[in-house]
């Protein structure tokens, strides 16, 4: 069957803790299994599309789970054109509101519409959005948590030793002094050629963040500030932007490329990094590329890097992949990481198969 006469035959989802090798403390919370809905979009001509979902707690999947299998009914016998899906979702959602975990399943059949449509065409889903399959620059955020700085220390050593040329460190600590000692310690530990970001988890009050910004400041060498205060307070975080020498970072929690639009117009940030889950898929992303490059924006990924590393590759600005290997518990084929860069899988689509026996042993 040829692809412009493929069909959504429907949609299937399962609930997974994937195991993480190092548990994640932040200032909002700590994260010891990954709880991911893993979603199936079939085609009538036998070719499976995939995506996940990242529900941060395991309560939150049923409900996610949910809002995914009753839009796979509301696309039923639809064509397998990813934009025309997009735009029914969205519109048969208007009152409702398209955000939040709304959004989130959009974004999930969204992704996994594009996969179908790779694999029908033979071609991965950078080349099918016009790009090239290439390596694409990484940091390491699989730990640096918040924790002790013995046990900081060395974790940094270690994930520096993998082989990338950035790390992300959490902050967020109760004592601005126990950050700035963590800041340094790590530094200490990675040396000056690795590249450091640092990230509040919005753990800050708008004053608290300007004084700690400033210690940052004076430390000098961070990439980055990622949100320092809460995510959708765009005149405080611009307040920071403006005084802080340090850029500051804020993407992840866009809830698609409209409130991406309105933080660019307030000025918020210097840099962004999209969510694939928040900003609405390929879709979404393709449209948020569109906002960074009119501003000139360095553009970043958040979570997701299987997805992500197709769409840095297509993004005009693009910035730094987030690397976390997550979701490699559960993938029969993990992303191949080569001199701190991932590599982008030639498979057709977005090149995810699942390993069906660990999906069956981590099931929820």
């Amino acid at each position: 069957m040829k692809a412009n006469q493929l069909r959504v035959k429907g949609v299937r989802v399962r609930a997974v803790g994937a195991p993480m090798k190092r548990p994640l403390a932040t200032a909002t919370g700590s994260i010891k299994v990954a709880p991911l809905l893993l979603v199936d979009l079939q085609t009538d001509g036998g070719i499976v599309g995939r995506s996940y979902l990242f529900g941060i707690n395991a309560l939150h999947l049923p409900p996610m789970a949910k809002l995914v299998e009753a839009m796979g009914e509301m696309i039923k016998g639809d064509a397998l054109a990813p934009f025309e899906l997009e735009r029914k979702l969205r519109a048969k959602h208007t009152l409702l509101g398209v955000h939040n975990m709304v959004l989130f399943a959009i974004s999930a059949i969204d992704m996994a519409a594009w996969d179908a449509l790779g694999q029908a065409l033979g071609q991965p889903l950078a080349r099918l959005l016009g790009g090239v399959p290439r390596p694409v620059r990484a940091y390491n955020s699989k730990g640096l948590g918040i924790m002790s700085l013995k046990a900081l220390v060395r974790e940094a050593v270690e994930l520096a030793g993998e082989g990338f040329s950035a790390l992300k460190l959490r902050l967020g600590r109760p004592e601005a002094r126990d950050d700035i000692e963590a800041l340094r310690a790590v530094r200490k530990a990675i040396g000056t050629k690795v590249a450091l970001m640092v990230d509040f988890n919005q753990g800050l009050s708008v004053n608290e963040a300007l004084r700690r910004g400033r210690m940052i400041d004076d430390e000098g060498g961070v990439v980055w500030i990622e949100e320092p205060v809460r995510a959708d307070d765009f005149a405080g975080n611009a307040r920071i932007a403006r005084e802080l020498t340090t850029p500051i970072q804020l993407g992840e929690n866009f809830m698609g490329p409209e409130q991406m639009a309105q933080a660019l117009a307030a000025q918020a940030c210097d840099f962004v990094m999209p969510d694939a889950q928040r900003i609405g898929g390929v879709t979404g992303w393709m449209r948020a590329a569109a906002l960074a490059q009119a501003a000139g924006l360095e553009m970043s990924s958040h979570l997701f890097p299987e997805v992500s590393c197709h769409l840095l590759a297509v993004t005009p600005t693009c910035h730094w992949l987030e690397y976390v290997d997550w979701a490699d518990a559960v993938l029969a084929e993990p992303l191949e990481l080569r001199d701190g860069q991932v590599l982008i899988p030639e498979r057709p689509g977005i090149g995810m198969r699942w390993n069906e026996k660990a999906v069956r042993r981590f099931a929820l």
